[in-house]
């Protein structure tokens, strides 16, 4: 029975076309993180940041490769958390789901509570509690529609913020070529003091950039209610990677070029103060409403993934079977409400003891992308083991997007991401994060071990799951 109050219904609609799930994909890595973040990345490494965007793009690319090869092979709205229980065991599709879930809920309310601050500032007598919890009321109203509602939501906020920063750069352009007499912008700006702090600035940029990147595998996520899952997902990994390169690596080199990179003020917008250097009128007052438009996209992508994910765990009887609960328009609407009373009380959190407990939650999350991303490698690379002895060999199947020189680009993300977790741990501004993030996942972890005792992994022919 497909409506609220009837039984629970395992399947959600498969009604999201290619275009959404691209704009998915970019709509979750392009965001603040970019249009403001970057400003601290650049004030760090100087113009050699272009090295810390294509060090940060390589490991996206590695990544949502091993994810597109495993999505293609078995498309699945739980994406990785089904595939790590899948290959793994089920103790570990428990914490990677239950982990992720917590990262999107916290990151919904902190976007609420940022796109708040806007707001607050062109009104400023309207209550930032309550434009932060009217923001969470929207998107979790909006993500109770059908699926197809979320997906229009976020193709035309993802194609705002790319219009947005496409804009920039053809600005940028003019200016290199001479269109903004007195503006300054020359490639002499890219090449003095290329990397003022060496290359610990470099690698203490990647940190911030790496964070910002975080989101792309929502696609993965949402392949599952695409038209046409397997090629979908195919053409989204495919074509983001390339997307979120250009879009990063691309606005920046041209930022540090048009404007001297010791201009760029850590948690200004970059992108602010080249307009302001080439005097274009009402610059700050257009980004901010650019940041607003990522932020709510943000917080749109975070309300959608958690549910779907936790959704996804309640199929895998790693979450309470009502979870599965679909309502008329298709959407899993239990999951929806647990994941926005969530971000209700974390987002209150922040107004009653912002200090205190709100900067604790936040903490808590501030390694979990690069555990989530450290869990999705494993996976990958246990799924080849687990696939060839049941007989099947995925490089011979024309229909899987495969990734190459596997296992050695495995190890070698491994490493990279746990040497990453150990520059956090010795970084004094990080040490608190990766402390409080890595007791988080402890404990998720050992519930998971001790609720599923380690069981080898069980797949199908076909490498689609088998549930257990």
């Amino acid at each position: 029975m497909d409506t609220l109050s009837g039984e629970p219904v395992k399947e959600l609609r498969k009604v999201l076309a290619p275009r959404h799930l691209a704009m998915i994909a970019m709509g979750g890595a392009i965001g603040a993180g970019l249009l403001v973040g970057s400003g601290t990345a650049i004030a760090v490494a100087g113009p050699a940041v272009i090295i810390t965007y294509l060090l940060a793009g390589t490991v996206l690319f590695a990544v949502m490769r091993m994810l597109g090869e495993l999505s293609s092979l078995s498309p699945d709205t739980g994406s990785f958390a089904v595939y790590a229980r899948t290959y793994i065991g089920r103790w570990a599709g428990f914490s990677v789901g239950w982990l992720y879930w917590w990262f999107w809920a916290v990151t919904a309310a902190i976007e609420a509570t940022a796109a708040a601050v806007i707001i607050n500032s062109w009104l400023p007598a309207l209550p930032q509690w309550l434009t932060a919890l009217g923001f969470m009321v929207v998107f979790t109203g909006i993500n109770l529609l059908t699926v197809r509602s979320y997906g229009e939501a976020e193709f035309w906020f993802s194609s705002i913020k790319i219009a947005a920063i496409a804009a920039v750069m053809v600005v940028g352009m003019i200016a290199l070529a001479g269109g903004f007499s007195g503006s300054g912008a020359s490639l002499d700006n890219l090449t003095n003091d290329f990397a003022p702090n060496g290359a610990a600035g470099i690698f203490t940029a990647l940190l911030a950039v790496i964070f910002s990147m975080f989101g792309a595998e929502i696609a993965t996520i949402a392949a599952g209610e695409s038209t046409n899952p397997r090629e979908a997902v195919v053409k989204a990994v495919n074509s983001v990677v390339f997307r979120i390169l250009l879009f990063y690596v691309g606005a920046v080199a041209i930022v540090v070029t048009v404007i001297p990179a010791s201009s760029v003020i850590a948690g200004v917008s970059p992108f602010v103060t080249l307009l302001e250097r080439l005097h274009i009128p009402y610059a700050s007052v257009v980004l901010n409403v650019v940041v607003l438009t990522a932020l709510l996209s943000c917080l749109n992508a975070s309300i959608y993934s958690s549910s779907r994910i936790v959704f996804a765990m309640g199929q895998g009887q790693d979450a309470p079977p009502t979870f599965t609960r679909i309502s008329s328009t298709g959407a899993p609407w239990v999951a929806v409400l647990v994941t926005g009373a969530a971000g209700f009380v974390v987002s209150l959190l922040n107004y009653l003891m912002p200090q205190q407990v709100f900067s604790f939650l936040v903490n808590t999350t501030g390694a979990t992308g690069i555990f989530v991303w450290l869990i999705i490698t494993v996976t990958h690379l246990r799924s080849r083991r687990v696939l060839l002895a049941q007989g099947v060999d995925v490089t011979q199947r024309a229909d899987v997007l495969t990734v190459k020189f596997y296992p050695w680009i495995n190890w070698l993300l491994v490493v990279a991401l746990g040497a990453l977790l150990v520059f956090m741990g010795a970084t004094q501004a990080h040490r608190q994060e990766v402390l409080l993030s890595s007791a988080v996942a402890l404990m998720v972890v050992t519930v998971g071990l001790v609720r599923n005792k380690p069981t080898p992994p069980v797949v199908g022919s076909t490498g689609a799951r088998q549930r257990r």
